[in-house]
């Protein structure tokens, strides 16, 4: 048994932790009077109590991304995530709805009563063994996808190993890297295909189960989404067909003419132009995260001291190894107030971008932390993202720092260039991916596994210019199959676009007044889930966008800033 702030609770790597030692703590709860005189202190206990409860799970699932192969490790995670947490999140909505209906407001809670009030209205018990049944098959993708590998020179390796070989000169060496990365997710293309299907069978029937004509309705509830709707998110996909996209394409022309191509291949996308240096930017995950404590001391003194502290305490896993899984995240072990980066890091430059992304959300769990309850702190996925990617903008011209990860000032200037690019490039594709599960679940047709291929493929035609695919049809329907949050988080990915709009605007601020756009990004931290979302924004000195002519005038300015780093490597290669 482990003690977390007096709150008893197994631990997550105990085989014998049970439903009963966690159910019995819940009784305790709905049993306590509710008053006037004791809402605070009880509030206060089942907080600590849930924070113990999801830092146990996170434990558990951290531990078992990090190992996909060991079997008790999964079993462990899947123990949190089947049995407990399905069965916890009906007795937290049971309490959630004596405090709403109880009619008190203690101070500083009306946007997590808002949010109460939300989940208890689509809460429905005959869901709990379905979530728990998705659940389950979402480890089975991460399972699947953790496991794959790739044949290199003799060798097998994990995917992401391969990715700084798409920064290789020569064209052909991209190409064999970039096929041997794709190929396993072709191969696995059935299976996976008959896993989603599945997955989508359930989110459909918790929806129909809970009132709802299908999962995408469902799920904007269930995502607290209040201050937008489905309809605001087709303005965002057209107002990026109509201002990304073409931004993109005089990218890829520019690329294609530098490059010399007739036309420009997938594996054509990340190699630099100038034939700058292409060297790993770093030597292992340690290096990275000790170089950049210098780069978060420049940006602001206490976000450097927060770092150190996780260095300090081994919060983070960073390198690419066999049998973990894919991606990257940032998870916060909420009793003792850290938060934990995993990563999959190969030494190249978009593993830095990722590496400040992830430390955004860091910085976002520190400062929210303050708060004394659980739902104060963790607000909606869109004021998440936006303290990522504001973080990725605040810290790119602290890169070339003394000790940061560049120690030249052109690999930085390049890196940043790279990294404009890639919002730019991001954009369509988040919105590809929104539009994508919209059709999947919306369509009877999203029941058909050739139907969600075909209807990607049309989309990727949309919103995805210049690119030349010829021959590589199956690859390109692999792209999806890759997006982990198409299964694992349905919907989460318009909050990348939204956020990422936001995120231009503080750095835009930034770049008027560099101390005053980094105050008010904490300040807007700093409120975690305690007020609207709007509000969040305002207070970091940004705005919700779904409209084109605001759009255009942040991808304006993102142009005008690469047509200056494009001048200036220019002249250095000449």
């Amino acid at each position: 048994m482990t003690t977390i702030r007096g709150t008893m609770l197994p631990t997550a790597a105990q085989a014998d932790t049970t439903w009963s030692e966690v159910a019995a703590r819940y009784a305790v709860l709905a049993a306590a009077p509710l008053t006037a005189a004791t809402v605070d202190s009880w509030l206060a206990e089942w907080s600590a109590f849930e924070s113990a409860l999801t830092e146990a799970a996170s434990l558990a699932m951290i531990a078992y991304t990090c190992d996909t192969a060991d079997t008790a490790k999964e079993a462990a995670h899947l123990r949190f995530s089947m049995e407990i947490l399905p069965k916890a999140d009906e007795q937290s909505t049971a309490l959630a709805k004596r405090v709403a209906e109880s009619g008190l407001e203690p101070d500083h809670f009306s946007e997590p009563l808002r949010r109460f009030r939300q989940q208890i209205a689509i809460f429905r018990e005959a869901n709990v063994s379905l979530v728990s049944d998705v659940e389950q098959k979402s480890a089975a993708y991460q399972r699947t996808t953790g496991g794959m590998m790739a044949e290199w020179e003799g060798r097998q390796l994990p995917l992401p190993q391969l990715q700084p070989h798409l920064l290789d000169p020569d064209r052909a060496v991209r190409e064999r890297a970039w096929r041997a990365m794709n190929a396993p997710y072709v191969s696995a293309h059935d299976d996976l295909a008959a896993l989603f299907g599945e997955l989508r069978d359930l989110r459909q029937q918790i929806a129909r189960n809970a009132g709802f004509p299908e999962y995408q309705a469902y799920a904007f509830a269930a995502k607290n989404r209040f201050d937008y709707a489905p309809d605001d998110c087709r303005r965002f996909h057209e107002a990026v067909e109509a201002t990304v996209v073409p931004a993109v394409r005089r990218r890829y022309e520019r690329r294609r003419a530098a490059l010399g191509y007739e036309a420009l291949r997938p594996w054509d996308l990340q190699v630099p132009t100038h034939g700058s240096d292409s060297s790993p930017a770093f030597g292992s995950g340690a290096t990275l995260a000790a170089t950049a404590r210098s780069v978060f001391q420049s940006v602001d003194p206490a976000l450097g001291a927060q770092w150190g502290l996780m260095l300090d305490e081994g919060l983070l896993d960073l390198d690419s190894r066999e049998g973990k899984a894919p991606g990257g995240y940032c998870d916060t072990l909420q009793a003792r107030g850290r938060p934990f980066i995993f990563m999959n890091a190969v030494g190249i430059d978009e593993d830095v971008t990722t590496l400040l992304h992830e430390a955004g959300h860091a910085f976002h769990a520190f400062a929210a932390h303050q708060h004394p309850l659980l739902w104060q702190r963790h607000p909606g996925s869109e004021a998440c993202e936006l303290a990522s990617m504001s973080m990725e903008l605040l810290a790119a011209p602290h890169l070339s720092a003394p000790t940061g990860p560049y120690a030249a000032e052109a690999r930085a200037r390049r890196a940043r260039r790279d990294h404009l690019e890639d919002i730019l490039v991001a954009l369509p594709h988040i919105a590809a991916v929104d539009a994508f599960q919209s059709w999947i679940y919306a369509d009877e047709a999203g029941a058909d596994p050739a139907a969600r291929d075909a209807q990607w493929l049309a989309l990727r035609s949309r919103f995805e210019p210049v690119v030349a695919w010829d021959g590589l049809a199956d690859e390109r329907v692999a792209r999806w199959y890759r997006q982990l949050h198409i299964f694992l988080y349905p919907f989460y990915y318009i909050e990348y676009g939204i956020a990422q709009l936001g995120a231009l605007q503080v750095w835009r601020n930034a770049r008027r007044d560099g101390a005053a756009a980094v105050t008010g990004y904490r300040n807007a931290l700093a409120l975690g889930a305690t007020v609207s979302l709007p509000r969040i924004y305002e207070a970091a000195g940004a705005r919700l966008v779904f409209d084109a002519p605001t759009m255009q005038e942040l991808v304006t300015l993102v142009e005008e800033e690469l047509d200056v780093l494009d001048a200036d490597e220019a002249i250095a290669h000449t």
